[in-house]
């Protein structure tokens, strides 16, 4: 019902399953629970209700994230786990956008407010290296570099069981989920998706690889390996082992972005940024492979 509900009200799911109670929805002057479904014949009936539209852009500062360039044109960040890059409708965490304001880094880029600047997007569970553009001229420039593929991408993460080849090409369309909206999944009528992986080392019950994004879809990694039945460790969202991720103690799933790859869009600068490996992964690490 609430699916249905965010249809008819243009509010996204999650934004209408938060505010349900105050739509009062009713089928056949009963109350409804989010769960229900609406049968041929019953009638609907709700409250309007006005969701915002926009979510709030909250400066805060938060000293994990780590500057690791900045010139007139753009920034690079260490953007640590648990930062959204930009503010979304039903989240009520720190983000990129708001750290950067409350260090009087104020992008000015047209698009969105709440995610000016933003060029590409981590995971809030995914740390790494990101760029934003301070400039409506890097804005743009950097956003047809994305899209035509000029900027090299390279990740670290830690997945579940050992592959067959010590690297190779995953090439599998990627879509919505039809049985769960808040996932992506390999579907053939999916958005094309290619990810190169390369075995570095062996971990206990895992393997430590390197991966290069060719497209940039979301979760794209997370779902390419799930779909190889090696989802990463801590990723409980595309199906690692809850136990493991208990006797870790991670909270998010090993996955970063190491290495950022582009060319300056003012100075045409070849410009290459590493993000060291965060702590908690290595401490990960080390303890995954003293399980076997």
């Amino acid at each position: 019902m609430d699916s249905l509900l965010a249809d008819l009200t243009g509010i996204t799911r999650s934004a209408v399953a938060k505010h349900w109670d105050k739509f009062e929805v009713a089928v056949d002057g009963k109350k409804s629970r989010k769960s229900a479904t609406l049968n041929p014949g019953q009638t609907l009936e709700f409250t309007p209700f006005g969701v915002p539209t926009e979510p709030e852009l909250i400066v805060q500062d938060h000293p994990g994230l780590e500057i690791l360039h900045q010139d007139d044109d753009l920034v690079v960040i260490n953007k640590p786990a648990g930062v959204a890059a930009h503010p979304a409708m039903g989240y009520e965490g720190p983000s990129v956008i708001g750290v950067l304001l409350a260090r009087g880094i104020d992008p000015q880029t047209s698009g969105d407010s709440y995610r000016r600047g933003i060029v590409h997007r981590l995971d809030v569970g995914t740390s790494g290296v990101m760029v934003v553009a301070k400039t409506q001229s890097a804005y743009e420039n950097l956003q047809a570099a994305f899209k035509d593929r000029q900027v090299h991408k390279t990740y670290r993460a830690l997945a579940h069981g050992h592959f067959e080849h010590p690297e190779g090409l995953i090439d599998a369309p990627i879509g919505r989920s039809k049985s769960r909206d808040y996932r992506m999944a390999v579907r053939p009528d999916g958005r094309p998706a290619k990810t190169r992986y390369r075995v570095l080392e062996k971990v206990g019950m895992a393997d430590l690889l390197e991966l290069e994004l060719l497209t940039g879809r979301t979760h794209q990694i997370r779902v390419h390996l799930s779909s190889l039945h090696h989802p990463c460790v801590g990723d409980e969202l595309y199906g690692a082992n809850s136990r493991i991720c208990e006797k870790l103690g991670l909270g998010r799933q090993w996955l970063h972005a190491y290495q950022l790859g582009f060319t300056h869009p003012t100075t045409g600068e070849e410009m290459h940024f590493t993000a060291p490996i965060p702590e908690e992964l290595q401490t990960a690490q080390q303890t995954l492979a003293n399980l076997s």
